[in-house]
């Protein structure tokens, strides 16, 4: 794997991805990228256009895509819309507008854009794929935490997937967590298995949009700041 670049980890690691574990029987988890090919593809355009080089990078957590961003385009806290209009990668099976992707694409910007902060930085997930629950009204995205019985049933597959994260060339001095609660099970998880030195908690995106709008611009201030002063050090 020596002469591999850090995109071509990361392709290799999607197209394996599969979870063959137990769920809770009102759950489900999808597979974006065997449910639409076009996936696979700007998945591959993505990584190959920004990581397509051996540069170690410092790991930003989310907690699992949703249906509406990487659940389509297979790219963490990317819908369709900014992927064409800020990566230049157009996808024409599906069109999708995720809350997460706005925030997380305005703070990108104001860090100095795309090729800048994806040199510095790798998103993705404990439990990489979308899991939806059932209800009266139909399937809704589900977090992992959401449910004890749930979280016990993906645990070990979320500390092998992190550890096949860091493996793609990750630093672990310091590790970037989004959304409080994420932190609370990511921190179980590294008492555990002791993956990272460091861990930095930050607001979680959609929380953001969906209830500290008005004060958008105060978070994206502190999202910079704790990723540029690690960065820099």
């Amino acid at each position: 794997m020596e002469d591999h670049t850090f995109a071509d980890k990361v392709v290799e690691f999607n197209k394996n991805l599969h979870y063959n574990g137990a769920l809770p029987d009102r759950f489900q988890v999808l597979n974006p990228y065997f449910d639409n090919p076009e996936t696979m593809d700007v998945m591959q355009q993505f990584y190959h256009k920004y990581y397509d080089d051996s540069i170690q990078r410092k790991f930003m957590i989310g907690i699992n895509p949703s249906r509406h961003g990487a659940g389509v385009t297979g790219v963490p806290f990317t819908d369709t819309k900014r992927l064409e209009s800020i990566c230049g990668i157009s996808m024409k099976s599906a069109h999708t507008h995720e809350v997460s992707s706005v925030f997380m694409y305005d703070m990108i910007e104001q860090y100095g854009g795309a090729g800048k902060f994806y040199k510095d930085y790798y998103i993705n997930s404990p439990f990489p794929l979308a899991i939806v629950r059932r209800s009266k009204s139909g399937w809704l995205n589900a977090n992992y935490y959401d449910d004890k019985e749930l979280f016990e049933d993906v645990k070990d597959f979320m500390i092998n997937t992190l550890k096949k994260h860091i493996s793609l060339n990750i630093d672990t001095s310091e590790v970037f967590i989004l959304g409080k609660k994420n932190a609370d099970f990511i921190s179980k998880l590294n008492k555990e298995a002791q993956l990272f030195d460091k861990m930095t908690v930050l607001e979680h995106p959609r929380y953001i949009q969906q209830y500290r709008l008005k004060e958008k611009q105060i978070y994206i201030d502190k999202y910079i700041l704790a990723l540029k002063n690690k960065s820099l050090e």
